[in-house]
Order: structure tokens, then C-alpha cells, then sequence
């Protein structure tokens, strides 16, 4: 009988409209020992979003206390929000041997990463370029030019945090070459938790390394 594989934190980042959301949801389709992390929220649910499911749904008073409590692996305040990850949710994942799979913004990627260094893995996902990231933006939404503007620029800080402090860079031009690179980057990294060594990806994923990419085609127009 094989070991069991280890546990892994995938986070993954991006800028809105580089499709990391999609590209998560695929991975954990192929994956049945993957999961979302389900992070918790002070807002209400929307539509059909259910608690436990989508999101841990909490007052802003037992937040406080949560955080307080030391309860979080990360939390930030966004929009007049707060979100977090619990720490339970990812001892849960490890322990269990699944990947659990981490939808944040860079500033909890960090975090994350600063819990757990060894299991935690931190891909920055890419658009094409910024010209493609404003065309996909402007297609998703009747903002005004003001608000373009305001996610353009967000998402170039995002960007160059990302590029600075995470493990690995995705570029999400052809989904299906995107997944294969994102499968490259967690079979290597099982394989090293496990001690062993996938030399097949690992020859893909080192050229992923957010160090070996190009970046002026995202800040250079």
C-alpha cells in the first residue's frame, strides 16, 4: 500500500479578471482530495451562498472574538468587511492529507505562508497582459472608465506584491496550458513534502518560479 500523500496549502492570488477562481474550481474537480478552504465573513450571504458551504457566516462581534482568540491564519478588512481563515480549517486539511485550496489576496498568501513556510505554496496567478486584464475587466461589468482605472491600478499592486513574495507565477492566457502548469507546481511540491522527488515537474515548475518571470510586459505599456 502507497504512504499517504502529504497535505498541502495551495494558496492562490491574482489580480479580479485574471481567472483564478476558475482555475481553482477546475483543479478541484480533478482532484478528490481537494477542498476550498471555506474562510469566514461579517458579511450576509448572497443568493444561494450557504453557511459551512460557501462561507462560515459570522456576527462582527464573534469575529472580534475570534480574532481575539488567535482563531485566524489570516484575516483582513475589505470593503468594510472582514474575512478570515480559520486555523482549525487548515490543521483539518493537513492532518487529513488533502490540499486544501486557498482563494485570498497576496496580503493573506503572506500570512499564510508565514504560518506554515514548509506546507504552504503560494502561486500568483497572471493575465496575458494589462492590456488583456482591462479588455476582460471592461467586459464583465458596466463600470466607468474611473472604476477601470481604480482596479487597473489595484491589480498592479497586487502584481508586484506577488511577484516579490510568492513562490510561483501562473500566466492564465490558455486555460488549459494554465492547469497544466498548476498541477506541475503541486505534484512537485507533494513530492518534496513526501521526501521524494518528481523530476518531471519539477523541471516545470522551476521554470514558474516568480523569480524567472519577465514581468515587463504587465508594467510596461
Amino acid at each position: 500500500m502507497s504512504p499517504p500523500m502529504p497535505g498541502l496549502l495551495l494558496v492562490l492570488s491574482a489580480p479580479s479578471g485574471a481567472g483564478k477562481t476558475t482555475l481553482a474550481r477546475r483543479f478541484i474537480s480533478r482532484h478528490a482530495d481537494a477542498r476550498f478552504s471555506v474562510s469566514a465573513t461579517t458579511r450576509a450571504p448572497r443568493g444561494v451562498e450557504r453557511d459551512g458551504l460557501d462561507y462560515h457566516f459570522v456576527t462582527p462581534e464573534r469575529f472580534a472574538a475570534l480574532v481575539a482568540e488567535g482563531a485566524f491564519a489570516e484575516w483582513a478588512e475589505v470593503h468594510g468587511q472582514r474575512y478570515g481563515t480559520l486555523r482549525a480549517t487548515v490543521e483539518e486539511a493537513l492532518a487529513a492529507g488533502r490540499i486544501a485550496v486557498f482563494d485570498i489576496d497576496v496580503q493573506g498568501g503572506g500570512q499564510v505562508k508565514a504560518h506554515w513556510p514548509r506546507q504552504a505554496v503560494t502561486v500568483l496567478v497572471l493575465p496575458p497582459s494589462i492590456e488583456e486584464l482591462e479588455r476582460r475587466l471592461r467586459g464583465r461589468s458596466t463600470d466607468a472608465d474611473e472604476a477601470i482605472a481604480r482596479r487597473l491600478a489595484a491589480a498592479r499592486s497586487e502584481m508586484i506584491e506577488g511577484l516579490a513574495r510568492y513562490d510561483y507565477a501562473v500566466v492564465n492566457d490558455v486555460l488549459v496550458d494554465a492547469e497544466s502548469a498548476l498541477e506541475a507546481i503541486v505534484a512537485r511540491e507533494r513530492a518534496r513534502l513526501a521526501g521524494t522527488e518528481d523530476r518531471a515537474a519539477a523541471a516545470v515548475a522551476d521554470g514558474l518560479r516568480t523569480g524567472r518571470l519577465d514581468a515587463r510586459r504587465w508594467f510596461i505599456s
